[in-house]
């Protein structure tokens, strides 16, 4: 038990080391290190990307498999809320906007 008990503290340790060199790394050495401007410009489209990997699947997915229909209340709701966001800027409206969607399909 003692061996185990080493070995994942050990690794928790390594994990934080490894988590923090990776973040400090652009930190640390100060304005000598930048970035090339196609990289930043890249980079601005991680967060976007990042939130529709995980956005996506679960509005596209019934089930375990693909379904891309009208029938599908969730993926409605959430093209409805996409559309709204995109048109009010508003959060509130895009979050009634895509509530009352999906309740609506569903009712339907």
């Amino acid at each position: 038990m003692a061996a185990e008990s080493w070995l994942v503290w050990a690794l928790i340790a390594g994990m934080t080391l490894i988590a923090f060199l990776t973040r400090a790394v652009f930190i640390l050495p100060g304005s000598h290190l930048r970035l090339p401007p196609t990289a930043e410009r890249v980079l601005r489209y991680a967060p976007a990307a990042a939130i529709m990997a995980i956005i996506v699947p679960d509005l596209a997915l019934v089930h375990g498999t693909l379904s891309i229909s009208i029938e599908n209340p969730r993926l409605v709701g959430g093209l409805v809320a996409f559309a709204l966001a995109a048109a009010t800027r508003s959060i509130l409206a895009t979050i009634v906007g895509g509530m009352l969607a999906l309740t609506l399909v569903r009712l339907i």
